[in-house]
């Protein structure tokens, strides 16, 4: 008996062979993009540069194979690339570690629904997982393009003008360095310094850029058959199956919620109230449990819409009434972990990371939302990739607001109402917040400036050039040194807030 054919096979044969130097010109174009601008000690503008030109040397070299997709599929890939590029511009603007974090993320997120084109869960999770596979199945058809005949004349010339090129730049840049010494500093800032460790980075580079090139282009050339991976669902779960647990789940959550409304609508004297109950204890700790609740729900929504069978009227109606209210609960519990989250930063501090946090349960309330409208005409397949969609809004959202910059702020208002104020939290965070704690009074000020100064004590090249240093590295040469501190100053600074242990 012959094998069955393997899933490459019959979904994803990849493209056939060609020979043309258009796709090893693209390729080579998106890899030097990435390893000669992507900064990978420091944010800057060169993420979004070398991205942007490995983007345009990929379409370059697939807009004949890009044209063959349907007119809408095609915009909604143009949209995810444009998402992409539009979360590594935040690289230029924002230096707080997480966000840069998320936004690199979710830029390879996008990058993979661009290539791929997932539309339900399981087309946007094959989508992550089928880029690198691509990367590495698309080198030996790459391999074959470089086989097509070349014109020997052409390469001798093309290889002699970039040598002559090579030759001058060296010479000419040499003498005119050493000639003045104003040209010598410009040309330091535009050149990156040659050493071993720069060396292995633009290797490093060189060889994931090149990769990621070769998996969009040979991916959008012969793009696998997602119906392959987004199978119907076999609905396998009865009324017996589902129908009581969801029940149990929804009273569950009616009794919870029902507590709930005393804090929501008590806030601090409900606190306040309940002898030996702390802010730490009813909102932190509280709050990230609901977190979790949350994920966990839509999660069992998510599995109950796909496998519960829904033949009969009695189905339908009864799990319309069962996963809207456990939907409509699922809400109150994110007002009721946002409520909290708020309290306890009043009282206590914020932090960009809490404000994230914040940023993502609103999130997941506007997924059961989305459940719910989605319920009406058991229509869902539009919930994942709007999903994401709002993931990316959310972050480019949070750039906007430049969370630790607002959270300093926030501190710092607080600390001018109350007298409090945790500057070693302050200390810790990124040059984006640093315009705001300059105009903090010392000893404070000293110890929330300390380590952005030694971290900013050194000028960063053109193509690792950022908002939030520049406007740091301008507040400090304002106020100049004597106006930095040391942990000296942050351990006089533990008279304004509340005892901790230092190390």
């Amino acid at each position: 008996m012959p094998r069955p054919p393997s899933f490459f096979e019959r979904a994803w044969p990849g493209p056939a062979a060609v020979r043309n130097w258009t796709t090893p010109a693209a390729i080579l174009a998106g890899a030097l993009g990435l390893a000669f601008f992507v900064p990978l000690g420091r944010t800057g503008i060169g993420w979004f540069l070398g991205w942007l030109i490995m983007t345009v040397g990929v379409v370059a070299a697939v807009r004949r194979s890009a044209a063959e997709l349907p007119r809408a599929e095609r915009w909604v890939r143009v949209g995810w690339a444009v998402a992409a590029l539009a979360l590594l511009a935040v690289l230029a603007f924002r230096n707080a570690w997480w966000l840069v974090t998320f936004c690199v993320l979710g830029a390879l997120c996008c990058t993979a629904l661009a290539i791929v084109g997932g539309r339900l869960v399981r087309s946007i999770l094959f989508s992550l997982v089928a880029v690198p596979m691509a990367a590495f199945r698309g080198l030996p058809w790459v391999r074959k393009h470089s086989q097509a005949p070349v014109n020997p004349g052409l390469v001798r010339r093309v290889v002699g003008s970039v040598a002559a090129t090579v030759v001058v730049l060296v010479v000419f840049g040499a003498l005119l360095s050493s000639a003045d010494a104003a040209f010598s500093l410009m040309l330091g800032a535009l050149v990156p310094e040659i050493s071993i460790s720069t060396t292995f980075q633009w290797l490093f580079l060189l060889a994931v850029g090149g990769l990621i090139a070769v998996a969009a282009i040979y991916t959008i050339t012969a793009p696998p058959d997602l119906s392959a991976v987004d199978k119907p669902a076999t609905r396998s779960l009865g009324l017996v199956e589902w129908a009581l647990p969801i029940t149990a789940l929804t009273a569950l959550f009616g009794g919870f919620v029902a507590v709930q409304f005393t804090v929501l609508f008590g806030g601090q004297r409900h606190v306040l109230r309940n002898a030996g109950l702390s802010y730490a204890e009813y909102a932190r700790s509280g709050f990230w449990q609901l977190v979790m609740v949350t994920m966990l729900t839509v999660a069992v929504l998510a599995g109950v819409t796909r496998w519960a069978r829904r033949d009969r009227p009695v189905e339908r109606v009864l799990l319309r009434i069962l996963l809207g209210l456990l939907s409509a609960l699922g809400i109150v519990i994110v007002v009721s972990a946002l409520s909290r989250m708020y309290t306890y930063q009043k009282v206590y501090s914020f932090t960009g990371e809490r404000i994230f946090v914040m940023a993502f349960e609103l999130l997941l309330g506007t997924v059961f939302l989305m459940i719910m409208v989605a319920g009406i005409r058991w229509r869902g397949g539009w919930i994942p990739r709007l999903t994401v969609g709002l993931a990316v809004a959310m972050l480019l959202s949070l750039a906007v607001i430049n969370p630790e910059d607002y959270a300093a702020r926030r501190n710092i208002a607080r600390y001018e109402q109350a007298g409090k104020i945790d500057a070693w939290y302050l200390r810790a965070l990124s040059a984006d917040a640093t315009p705001a704690l300059a105009d903090l009074p010392d000893p404070v000020r000293r110890c929330t400036l300390s380590w952005t100064a030694d971290d900013l004590a050194e000028s960063d090249p053109w193509y690792a050039w950022n908002l939030g240093r520049a406007r740091a590295r301008a507040v400090l040469k304002r106020l100049g040194p004597d106006a930095i501190g040391n942990q000296r100053d942050c351990v006089a600074a533990d008279q304004f807030d509340l005892p901790k242990t230092r190390r």
